[in-house]
């Protein structure tokens, strides 16, 4: 009798521990093959680079290296004497031309309140043309004021979004060029992550499903939401050839990998995002109907606690 009671309790914790490890395999299977959650994060934003739209020397550097700084704010002067010099000719121009044009009209006005016995049809046209050139000539030149009174305004430049100045290496004195980026300028407002989820998993993901980011290195979650999926990502086993028909990879690899489809995810407003520095590694779990978010080992701690179950073996 005893050794029939031992074999059956032989039996009963063999098939305890063969029920969990099938529940641990079968949670792991679930949670590294099918849950939608990801290592393949990065934090991102929009960068503006930011370039004048003059060319002279750099006069002040207004910022520093990482400054937050906000749309408007000005970032860097040029030297504006040059263009203070033009803004001044400008208004010379329009002045003389300006002149020109109240000649030519009262020189029409008086030619037009003459008889045909005294001026001829030929000298009212001529007189007429040389208005029309000298109003011409007059419009030209404020168009050419306003050109050099917006060259006097952009020898400031200032920040076109809000954000954060990064790879600052301006210095005063330095040459600029018109559109050659000096600066760059993480645009704060565009910040986001995405995760780069394996197309096996996209069927569980939908569009305002809350989400859990973990960057590498820290120990506290950030909050978000899927606010997209790309429309589509790019074929490496198909290109264009000279004739402009496709041209296919005649080989076909037997071992398929799930293809990498990035998603983007929204962040919630908070404290955490202080902490994004664009290009950081973050982990991304997407939440399954309201579900807390699943960490890598909770599929062995569930397998874990059924066998503790299994065996008698109350939690402590």
């Amino acid at each position: 009798m005893t050794r029939a009671l031992a074999f059956l309790g032989r039996i009963a914790v063999t098939a305890a521990m063969l029920a969990a490890a099938v529940a641990v395999g079968a949670a792991l299977w679930d949670y590294y093959l099918e849950a939608p959650w990801t290592r393949d994060g990065r934090v991102r934003a929009d960068v503006v680079g930011v370039a004048p739209d003059v060319a002279g020397l750099v006069r002040d550097v207004e910022v520093r290296d990482n400054q937050e700084v906000r749309r408007g704010d000005l970032l860097f002067r040029i030297d504006p004497d040059r263009f203070a010099l033009a803004l001044r000719q400008a208004d010379a121009v329009v002045a003389g031309r300006k002149a020109t044009l109240v000649q030519a009209e009262a020189d029409l006005a008086r030619y037009r309140q003459l008889s045909d016995n005294v001026v001829s049809q030929q000298k009212l046209e001529a007189t007429l043309a040389t208005e029309q050139g000298a109003r011409a000539a007059y419009d030209q030149a404020v168009a050419d004021r306003d050109v050099a009174k917006l060259n006097l305004q952009r020898s400031e430049v200032r920040a076109s979004v809000n954000g954060r100045i990064s790879n600052l290496d301006l210095r005063p004195g330095a040459y600029v060029a018109v559109g050659k980026a000096v600066m760059a300028l993480v645009d704060g407002d565009t910040l986001r992550v995405e995760g780069y989820f394996e197309e096996t998993k996209l069927d569980r993901i939908r569009v305002g499903d809350p989400v859990s980011i973990r960057l590498m290195g820290d120990d506290r979650d950030v909050a978000g939401r899927v606010e997209s999926v790309a429309a589509g990502i790019e074929d490496r086993e198909r290109s264009a050839g000279a004739s402009l028909l496709a041209n296919v990879n005649p080989t076909f690899a037997w071992v398929r990998l799930a293809q990498r489809i990035p998603v983007r995810v929204a962040l919630d407003p908070g404290p955490g995002t202080a902490r994004l520095t664009v290009g950081r590694t973050a982990t991304v779990v997407v939440r399954r109907d309201g579900q807390a978010a699943p960490r890598p080992l909770d599929g062995l701690w569930q397998g874990w606690d059924a066998l503790r179950a299994n065996l008698g073996v109350r939690k402590g």
